[in-house]
């Protein structure tokens, strides 16, 4: 089907665990502060510091989540990547699998989008910071793609390109035969724009042979597979709808726009590139929808649905480029469009989940694929609610460094959820008014991020969803999109951002006059050199190519003064079943757990045990600020000694004023 007549014109996953799961981290504030009451503290009205102080509880909170959950995000993931990950047996080098469940749901594949998303989010990660074992994924990516890109399937093969839009593969890299939505247009200008931001990299430190002869190849084929199939439909991200795709017309503008950049640096061209991607520019602007108010998901079908689909959201940051500032034509995360769309999209939830049940508009919820889902009868999604947060992270990222924040009539709705008062104008770093919007949308963007802390399970494992009435993870476990979308998620929030990809390049952000449904026949190749030469190591000291700057709450009032704690007092609770005999205790890296020694470990009390809550418990005087590693174990009676499961629990102790924490586990069985 095509999507845009000639010459028209104007602007166009089951988790294994079925138990209730305790959160890692329990959120320190109420999320009913997050909304107006919490800026009681802008405006000098009564409680103002009990606002300001549940305001600095929850970054806390968000701050130790992150300090937890980081390192076991990037290590399940790397455990889902072929051939040597522990929970991808079976899968060739450098293939993602999407979960290791192989069963209500089978997940156990590898998807093109998915692994574009997931590599992305380990280059973008590997350029910020150096890492070998990561460059060697991304290597061993980059030789799977190539060889993915010749194997003939349903949806066609290279000799035309139709074989670039099969949705997914056995993790063998033989084709999957079964019936499915076909084609998913996404995936090559998703796997493009991955592997053109290694390219960028290598061409930073002078790789610019291993670019050529390596990575442009297989670019170039998926490139060409976006400007030749572009104008025609196919299904979305979620691999229901069959039409038009925000999501993937964005991403297919962004990776011609930046594959043509490439090209030129490479001393090569992409004349498809340049032709066409204006005009894809072109279409995304007829997904916006000013009648409604906000941006629509899918168009050119009739599925009867509301349009309103976290769809726009992922589209958005990840097609984000922090030179862009607040570009409405392509949508930036803080431009009016996005604001509006973010709002929609995340109310559409507020009332259909019980879990979402009497939270204010203005407050972060749960947030699901699209309010009419019924896979799995419709739930939220780590990825989507992490998704929700990443955007506001950006807009704070760009708004910070640009110094304003402009209010239009399109996105005031969104700010006066925040702040009743707000009104339209631009509003100058410094002045009253920038620090209560900028603060509003800091904290209702941790609040998202308290979310996922509240329902992921105690030892980080994110699956794809959780459930709507009680925060149960369900369908797929241990989703590698779900750990990724966290890892980009805290990187925006410590202010660490990726390489822009619209660059000098002025028609990036030019929409035309008139929309033409041209597309230009592609010429397709196999990418025959696939070995990378060795020690490809940074130039000098490596330094990241993007700029840094953290987003922070600033000040808007004197802060009561306190004596900081030298220690805190932290009360354990871990649900553990025991027999008659047997003691629960904790051991850690610390002298005040007994450096790992069993015999020095600190027994737990069991006076609150009972059989429907197994509670032991202990309060502990632990170091402010420090942190530890620890792990629970049973002495039974014979003086026996049995440990939980990998991997270590790990908390930072707080500091500050708070002189008391709880930290609540359950057993790693």
């Amino acid at each position: 089907m095509e999507v845009l007549e000639l010459e028209s014109s104007g602007l166009l996953s089951s988790n294994s665990s079925s138990s209730l799961i305790q959160p890692i981290m329990q959120g320190f504030a109420s999320l009913f502060l997050l909304g107006s009451f919490a800026f009681q503290t802008i405006f000098s009205l009564p409680g103002a510091s009990w606002a300001r102080r549940e305001r600095a509880l929850l970054k806390r909170s968000v701050d130790s989540f992150i300090a937890t959950e980081e390192p076991i995000a990037i290590e399940q993931l790397l455990c889902n990547i072929g051939s040597g990950g522990c929970h991808a047996s079976g899968a060739s080098p450098g293939i993602v699998i999407a979960s290791p469940s192989k069963s209500s749901p089978d997940y156990f594949y590898t998807w093109t989008r998915d692994a574009a998303l997931v590599f992305k989010a380990i280059v973008d990660r590997f350029a910020n910071s150096y890492d070998a074992t990561l460059q060697t994924q991304i290597q061993n990516y980059i030789a799977s793609q190539a060889k993915l890109q010749t194997v003939s399937n349903p949806s066609g093969s290279l000799s035309d390109g139709t074989g670039l839009g099969e949705a997914k593969y056995y993790v063998d890299l033989s084709p999957f035969t079964g019936g499915w939505g076909r084609p998913q247009r996404d995936g090559p200008a998703l796997r493009a724009i991955a592997m053109i931001s290694y390219s960028k990299w290598l061409v930073a430190n002078g790789y610019n042979s291993t670019a050529s002869s390596v990575v442009w190849p297989i670019i170039r084929n998926d490139l060409a597979y976006v400007a030749h199939y572009w104008n025609n439909t196919g299904f979305d991200l979620w691999e229901e709808v069959s039409g038009s795709s925000f999501f993937t017309v964005a991403a297919q503008h962004r990776a011609l726009v930046e594959g043509s950049a490439l090209a030129k640096t490479l001393g090569t061209g992409c004349a498809a590139c340049d032709a066409i991607s204006p005009q894809v520019l072109c279409f995304l602007q007829t997904f916006w929808s000013p009648s409604s108010g906000y941006t629509l998901a899918n168009i050119n079908v009739n599925n009867g649905r509301s349009a309103k689909d976290a769809n726009v959201i992922l589209g958005s940051i990840h097609t984000f480029d922090p030179e862009l500032g607040c570009d409405a034509a392509t949508f930036q995360p803080c431009s009016d469009r996005a604001l509006a769309s973010h709002k929609a999209v995340v109310d559409s939830f507020r009332s259909i989940y019980t879990i979402n049940s009497g939270i204010p508009t203005g407050s972060p919820i749960s947030v699901g694929r699209y309010p009419e889902d019924t896979y799995y009868n419709g739930n939220p999604w780590y990825l989507n609610t992490l998704a929700a947060a990443e955007q506001l992270y950006d807009a704070l990222y760009v708004w910070q460094t640009q110094g304003s924040i402009t209010v239009t009539s399109t996105s005031l709705p969104f700010f006066q959820d925040l702040v009743s008062s707000a009104a339209a104008g631009t509003f100058e770093t410094g002045s009253d008014t920038y620090t209560t919007l900028y603060n509003a949308v800091y904290v209702y963007a941790d609040g998202f991020m308290n979310i996922v802390s509240k329902y992921a399970q105690t030892n980080g494992s994110m699956a794809e969803q959780f459930d709507r009435n009680s925060g149960s993870p369900l369908s797929a476990r241990d989703l590698t999109w779900s750990y990724a979308a966290f890892l980009t998620a805290a990187a925006r929030r410590a202010g660490i951002v990726p390489a822009g990809w619209a660059g000098a390049d002025s028609t990036a952000t030019s929409v035309p006059g008139v929309c033409r449904a041209t597309s230009q026949v592609g010429i397709y190749s196999t990418a025959t050199a696939t070995s990378f030469p060795a020690s490809q190591t940074p130039i000098g000291t490596g330094a990241p190519t993007s700029t840094f700057t953290r987003p922070t709450v600033t000040a808007t009032a004197p802060t009561a003064t306190c004596t900081p704690s030298a220690s805190v007092s932290v009360t354990f609770n871990e649900l553990k079943t025991t027999t008659w005999g047997q003691t629960v205790k904790i051991a850690g890296n610390i002298d005040a757990l007994g450096n790992w020694d069993t015999s020095k470990a600190v027994a737990l009390s069991a006076s609150s045990y009972t059989s429907s809550n197994p509670l032991w418990t202990v309060t502990i005087s632990l170091p402010a600020g420090r942190a530890i590693q620890y792990k629970y174990i049973v002495v039974n009676t014979d003086g026996s000694v049995v440990w939980e499961a990998d991997p270590n629990h790990s908390y930072s102790i707080p500091s500050g004023c708070s002189s008391a924490a709880t930290k609540s586990d359950t057993w790693q069985g």
